[in-house]
């Protein structure tokens, strides 16, 4: 497993409105930066964006969980493809049909339920059939929270 940053700090850029004079301001208008963080950014090509960050140190390496929620969504054998994460009380979630990315989202979510009901929210505003659909985690689930997805989800799986 990854090393990464649980940070709501983040936001998803199509690359042709991404520069880099601008992405302190670009990232500022979605999250409340403090005086101190640096500003970071990320190519996810296969989406054709940058995924803009902040951490409170610059000499960080280490890159945003819905990063690598987002490189996981291709392991996803269906064509509706759901990978989230629930971490230190953050959903982390991605969805795509086929090639095509729908939602990369930070919620938060102190408990289990509430993950669920930010995924089931954005299954229906998307309008996806969960019955049809499988469920990627990417954070370990225990046996309760798994029966509890399974009763929505066609399947899920641990990544």
């Amino acid at each position: 497993m990854d090393v990464s940053i649980l940070t709501a700090a983040c936001t998803l850029v199509p690359s042709h409105f991404f520069n880099t004079t601008s992405a302190r301001d670009i990232l500022g208008e979605v999250v409340a930066l403090k005086e101190g963080d640096a500003v970071k950014w990320i190519a996810v090509p296969q989406y054709d964006a940058v995924l803009v960050y902040a951490v409170e140190n610059e000499r960080v390496e280490a890159l945003p969980e819905l990063f690598y929620v987002l490189q996981d969504l291709p392991k996803c054998q269906d064509y509706n493809k759901i990978v989230a994460s629930h971490k230190e009380g953050r959903l982390f979630l991605a969805i795509a049909q086929g090639g095509s990315l729908l939602l990369a989202n930070v919620f938060d979510a102190p408990d289990f339920t509430t993950a669920e009901y930010y995924i089931f929210l954005a299954m229906k505003q998307l309008q996806l059939n969960p019955e049809v659909s499988t469920i990627c985690m990417r954070s370990l689930v225990g046996p309760e929270e798994e029966m509890s997805l399974y009763r929505y989800f066609k399947s899920v799986e641990q990544i």
